[in-house]
């Protein structure tokens, strides 16, 4: 009886140990499929560009409130008309808005560069059509 108890449990260990064999074998092929490595690379190249493109209007606000800031140059704000205060600091609340979306966007980007399921990225050529590869990272934390 003893020994049906142990052979029992060793063939159910042996069985979990499979399961769990298969279970990392499908895992590493979806991960590593060439449709799964489209989709994570598509992901960066658009995150990539909403970043960009973050930074790019983070700049055009920059110039606009420089631009309104030498207008009065030499003037205290309480100074200027009124409609300019209020859409200076309406660029001011887009401005702090888009920063804080880049930031997070960059988090997420760097977060997933680094995951080793991503690693991918790193390493190899480019694909056909690529002119320049991704950035291992945004800078972080506009303030």
């Amino acid at each position: 009886m003893k020994k049906i108890v142990l052979l029992a449990l060793a063939l159910s260990l042996s069985f979990c140990d499979c399961r769990y064999v298969n279970d990392a074998a499908d895992t590493v092929f979806e991960e590593t499929k060439l449709s799964s490595s489209l989709k994570k690379y598509e992901w960066f190249k658009d995150a990539a560009a909403q970043c960009e493109a973050k930074l790019a209007t983070i700049e055009t606000y920059k110039a606009r409130q420089k631009a309104l800031t030498e207008a009065y140059e030499g003037k205290k704000r309480g100074d200027w008309s009124r409609e300019d205060r209020e859409q200076y600091n309406l660029w001011e609340s887009e401005l702090a808005g888009i920063r804080a979306n880049y930031n997070n966007l960059a988090a997420e980007y760097n977060a997933a560069m680094s995951k080793i399921n991503y690693a991918y990225a790193n390493v190899g050529g480019l694909p056909n059509g690529a002119s320049q590869p991704l950035p291992r990272e945004f800078k972080q934390y506009l303030e």
